[in-house]
């Protein structure tokens, strides 16, 4: 059940999505370098509360521009540690969400203002809330359980609220390749929807988002999980007083006893991320407060490729002063190489100003390499999960 306050904060984040409104926010959803993104083990995490993200939603919504939603939680972590594939839809999604509170509590350990858990769950419940937008959200369902899609398409059209259900679709348990044919991307295309809810496996479901983002006309995407069996009502979703705990997934595995195996073999990787990585992060951090981190940028260019030199402390501080920089390099329309000879430390705001620059560059058919690394560069790369960067 939504709060009071949930559902106010929503109303407020649709009238803010109006035509002619925003500014700000729709700037974030042209340029990519707008958002503010941290990199934490190898892929993006947005540092927005769940009204922000809403707010995001509906302006892409109401303007019919792609928007891919992620919502990375620590089985998202592990996958991608060796899935490069799965780990590159993260960093093509238009949004991350730490949909999980050992995200939210690595995040403070490191000093990052990521301080809300932002659940796909939660997204779609503070959606459907009937106070929720001025109209109906419409959505497409598809994916889940056989019959379910349909069940939970029926109950969201029961009554008013702040979605209604367009079209539903079970593509059985085949491959992406089968489950994207052109007759099953025509169907959902067709529905006219604003959202498209997909119910797969985490792995499946980024995949197959990936796979067709260029031929679904459907603005918003994204992978909704467990969430469609929490609304057809066969799971119960964990009290708050669990989520609040980080304990969800004690809950999940009395609901559904086959998840242990999963949730034991995460578990482990995540202690091993968190003193291999994180705790690490945390003492250089830590040091680096200390001192005087300056950071100047240098440019020149060769023939169709701009070399940026980044030379002391590519932190959080001098963010501001990078995006305009990389913004007018962007205009060129140029690969960039960016020359790390003479970087002391990249913290994790930095990095994923890098992941968003990586993207922009992806935009217009363009690449981001990095050159003569130095040790201390290196070192945050291994650190912070970004080594595949240097490889690309």
């Amino acid at each position: 059940m939504l709060t009071k306050t949930f559902a106010v904060e929503l109303r407020e984040a649709g009238k803010l999505a109006g035509r002619g409104s925003a500014s700000p926010l729709t700037l974030a959803l042209q340029d990519d370098l707008s958002r503010d993104v941290y990199g934490l083990f190898g892929i993006p995490i947005d540092a927005e509360d769940r009204v922000s993200v809403l707010r995001k939603i509906a302006i892409a919504a109401d303007a019919e521009r792609s928007f891919l939603v992620s919502t990375p939680n620590v089985n998202f972590l592990v996958q991608s540690q060796g899935d490069a594939a799965f780990r590159e839809s993260l960093l093509q999604s238009d949004h991350c969400c730490a949909d999980g509170m050992p995200i939210v509590w690595i995040s403070r350990l490191l000093g990052l203002p990521i301080t809300e858990r932002v659940s796909g769950s939660d997204l779609f419940e503070t959606l459907r809330s009937e106070e929720s937008s001025s109209r109906p959200l419409k959505v497409f369902l598809f994916g889940g359980g056989e019959g379910v899609a349909e069940t939970v398409c029926g109950l969201l059209n029961a009554r008013p609220s702040g979605i209604r259900c367009v079209g539903a679709l079970n593509p059985g348990f085949g491959t992406v390749e089968d489950m994207s044919e052109s007759a099953i991307i025509e169907r959902i295309n067709r529905s006219g929807a604003d959202l498209l809810a997909v119910f797969l496996s985490a792995q499946k479901a980024q995949f197959w988002l990936h796979h067709n983002h260029d031929r679904l006309s459907i603005p918003v995407r994204g992978q909704f999980g467990a969430t469609i069996n929490y609304q057809a009502g066969t799971v119960r979703r964990a009290p708050l007083m669990f989520q609040r705990l980080g304990l969800e997934w004690l809950w999940r595995i009395k609901e559904e006893p086959y998840l242990w195996r999963r949730y034991w073999t995460d578990g482990l990787s995540l202690i091993r991320l968190v003193v291999t990585r994180a705790l690490p992060i945390a003492i250089d951090l830590a040091w680096q407060r200390r001192l005087d981190k300056d950071l100047s940028l240098s440019q020149r260019k060769e023939i169709d490729l701009a070399i940026v030199g980044l030379v002391g402390f590519a932190t959080t501080e001098h963010v501001t002063k990078c995006i305009a920089f990389f913004r007018s390099i962007l205009i060129e329309r140029s690969d960039i190489a960016i020359d790390l000879s003479q970087t002391r430390a990249i913290d994790p705001r930095f990095f994923g100003l890098l992941l968003m620059l990586r993207k922009e560059l992806k935009k217009g058919g363009n690449n981001l390499t990095f050159t003569d690394v130095s040790a201390s560069a290196l070192r945050s790369f291994r650190l912070n999960g970004f080594e595949f960067l240097l490889h690309c």
